[in-house]
């Protein structure tokens, strides 16, 4: 498991091109959560890289977005 799919990381489904939190490792999947909250969903761990900062900045900014309306 390399540091970028630790419990609580910011990743990247490369598959889905979406981006969501690690909450659980199954077998040769990760069990990724939106940052904003959500419905959980599968992603295979060799299609998961850690997110870079500039997606980090948007992730925060749409989940205060969220948050506040």
């Amino acid at each position: 498991m390399s540091a970028g799919m630790r419990v609580g990381a910011l990743v990247v489904d490369t598959r889905l091109n979406r981006i969501g939190y690690v909450m659980d490792h199954v077998g040769p999947c990760v069990q990724l959560r939106p940052p904003g909250g959500g419905r959980e969903w599968d992603a295979k761990a060799d299609a998961v890289r850690p997110a870079t900062d500039a997606e980090r900045q948007c992730s925060r900014a749409l989940s205060n977005a969220e948050r506040s309306a």
